[in-house]
């Protein structure tokens, strides 16, 4: 008799149906929209991303769709994330800011190619699932803080990753990123949200966008409106 292992904290569904699912996704949703760098191939391969989600959305933990976190916050779409870590381009050495950590998915997936994680969120029990989840995870160091800030106490970074769609990057960000570093991130511009990298330089620093995409809005984010008369 074969026995199935049966995940309970997710209502009964079987590990190896997760399982399935998680390959699916890697087939369907990331080889076929340029998710090309194996190494985050294999990571998203590898990261249950249902151990990251609340019970009731687990089921559909690989969809191509915004799943809700609870408070308005959603997980961003594993082709959204997907294309933005492999537009990082990542090295095993590399020390990443990551923004919009959530419940700890991307910091996950990020931790097993490059060298340390910061994760930054503002929201206390979304950041409580991430620790939970990240439990034993040593290169991740969880923060708890306005997003729009990030965490210069332990910079400088060679990546920045924004996991979720904003107006504009803070200069407080970009001031964290040492030179030469690689930023990406959603950016939302109206109504549309898409996808953009860029380098900082001695000489400055911007965005150019790759690809329009949906990408779920990170809060705290909003471009200063220009005084009117």
């Amino acid at each position: 008799m074969t026995t199935i292992t049966l995940d309970t904290a997710t209502t009964g569904t079987p590990a190896s149906a997760f399982a399935t699912m998680r390959h699916a996704m890697v087939a369907s949703q990331l080889r076929t929209n340029a998710v090309n760098d194996q190494r985050v191939v294999a990571a998203m391969a590898c990261v249950p991303r249902e151990e990251f989600l609340p019970v009731e959305v687990r089921s559909i933990a690989y969809r191509d769709t915004a799943i809700p976190l609870g408070g308005g916050r959603y997980a961003n779409l594993p082709m959204a994330t997907g294309r933005l870590l492999t537009e990082a381009y990542l090295t095993a050495t590399d020390r990443v800011l990551l923004i919009g950590a959530a419940t700890g998915y991307t910091a996950a997936v990020l931790a097993e190619i490059v060298g340390s994680v910061v994760a930054v969120e503002s929201d206390p029990a979304l950041l409580a699932t991430a620790r939970t989840a990240l439990a034993g995870v040593a290169n991740v160091a969880l923060v708890e803080g306005p997003m729009q800030d990030g965490h210069a106490a332990s910079a400088p970074y060679d990546v920045l990753i924004v996991d979720g769609a904003i107006e504009s990057i803070p200069d407080a960000l970009v001031a964290q990123i040492s030179p030469g570093g690689r930023v990406v991130a959603g950016i939302a511009e109206r109504g549309l949200t898409r996808l953009a990298s860029g380098r900082k330089t001695d000489g400055g620093f911007a965005l150019a966008a790759f690809v329009d995409v949906e990408c779920v809005a990170l809060p705290g984010f909003d471009a200063p409106k220009p005084f009117k008369f």
